[in-house]
């Protein structure tokens, strides 16, 4: 199983950013997805989670800014980035719980993608 994340980059404060996970190989059901960041110096802390059923929730400084959604067909799930400050500037990662098609049970990480807001 592995997550691909994409859709970082470098933007103004203000401006928006999407970005991607995409969960592949052999996977019987993909549980919860979600993003986390960490900035330079900080921990790593959890932006916005999903459950499978579409539950979500965010961390308080991007609730009204950042929608994290799935398309459960393509094992996907988006982070949209909109109001940007430069506080978010972070490396972002994915992580999901995913039953393999062996139906083993996994905790799974993306590759980090880079966010930089600039003011």
């Amino acid at each position: 199983v592995q997550l691909q994340a994409s859709g970082g980059g470098l933007v103004q404060a203000g401006g928006s950013l999407r970005l991607s996970c995409a969960a592949s190989g052999s996977i019987f059901a993909v549980n919860g997805m979600a993003w986390y960041r960490q900035a330079p110096g900080k921990q790593r802390e959890v932006v916005a989670s999903s459950s499978s059923s579409g539950i979500t929730n965010y961390e308080d400084s991007v609730k009204g800014r950042f929608t994290i959604s799935r398309d459960n067909a393509k094992r996907t799930a988006y982070l949209q980035m909109d109001s940007l400050k430069p506080d978010d500037t972070a490396v972002y990662s994915c992580n999901a719980d995913v039953i393999s098609g062996g139906r083993n049970y996994g905790n799974y990480w993306g590759q980090g993608t880079l966010v930089t807001v600039s003011s």
